[in-house]
């Protein structure tokens, strides 16, 4: 018998936040909206986490807490990992990401909720435990590597072809 409830495995949410401001650039398209013109995303340069380091990612990332909604996780994540302060309603759904890694073990189901967010309060801040670099970077000029599945859903923002609802690693 499992340990999970019913025998069935549990799928752990997280929740990611694409700080967007306008760039340069001829400008993107928010899946699912006719919103245009925000081409540069913050990114963080991982390290020390054990977790992608030295990988570029989200300026904002973490698990959904017990009893949260993923617009409150998000809005502490960023809170938490850039100093920033953001409205709920400012977070922009973009995509829900059903992913794994391939290798069977329900620990590595998640289920990401990835926001844009172009309203905030404060100026985003390096936390150095947990990265080494915080950037913007024009959308289509991304640094590398970037956390693969992060690569996956700004790329289709980039090109606007971002479904509601994703798989990835299947």
């Amino acid at each position: 018998m499992s340990d999970q409830p019913h025998g069935r495995f549990q799928v752990i949410p997280a929740a990611y936040v694409l700080l967007l401001r306008p760039g340069s650039g001829s400008g993107s398209l928010y899946a699912g909206t006719d919103t245009v013109g925000a081409d540069e995303v913050l990114l963080q340069l991982r390290r020390g986490t054990g977790y992608y380091d030295e990988h570029w990612a989200s300026g904002a990332a973490g698990h959904v807490e017990p009893g949260e909604s993923v617009f409150a996780a998000a809005a502490r994540e960023a809170r938490e990992e850039l100093g920033v302060t953001i409205n709920p309603a400012a977070l922009h759904p973009l995509t829900a990401m059903h992913r794994t890694h391939g290798n069977g073990r329900s620990i590595d189901e998640r289920v990401d909720f990835f926001f844009a967010c172009r309203e905030w309060d404060g100026t985003p801040e390096l936390q150095e435990e947990k990265a080494a670099g915080l950037a913007w970077f024009p959308l289509d000029a991304l640094p590398t590597p970037v956390v693969p599945h992060e690569l996956f859903v700004l790329d289709g923002l980039r090109t606007g072809t971002l479904a509601s609802t994703v798989a990835y690693g299947f």
